[in-house]
């Protein structure tokens, strides 16, 4: 069974950059498409970002669109979710999922969830 497992999350600033990193647990990604979802106090959860893995074409929500940059490390087998100018209402559990590309570029509900990581932004 493919897990993931996140790292990087913390506590910053409004206006702050943040990067997460997601690892698979075990054996290399063998998925097709890698994505960052987040869950914020008391809402769904939504997504973030994705990425194909062979390729590297990326996709991300509007509100992310400009100050958010998802990408691959394929030498480390790493994905990674940049975040420039972070605002309070991100402050969420950031997830990193796996599976095909339909599951998570298209349906946007992948197989595979990591644990989450905590990312809170003060104003």
């Amino acid at each position: 069974v493919q897990l993931v497992v996140e790292s990087g999350g913390g506590l910053v600033q409004a206006g702050d950059s943040l990067r997460l990193s997601c690892e698979p647990s075990g054996r290399a990604f063998s998925n097709s498409a890698l994505g960052w979802f987040r869950q914020a106090p008391g809402k769904e959860r939504e997504f973030v970002a994705a990425i194909v893995w062979s390729g590297g074409s990326t996709y991300y929500a509007d509100s992310v669109k400009g100050r958010f940059t998802i990408s691959r490390d394929v030498a480390r087998d790493t994905v990674y979710l940049q975040m420039n100018n972070l605002k309070p209402e991100e402050t969420a559990v950031y997830y990193c999922a796996a599976g095909s590309r339909r599951a998570v570029v298209t349906d946007r509900r992948p197989e595979v969830w990591g644990q989450g990581t905590l990312v809170a932004v003060s104003s």
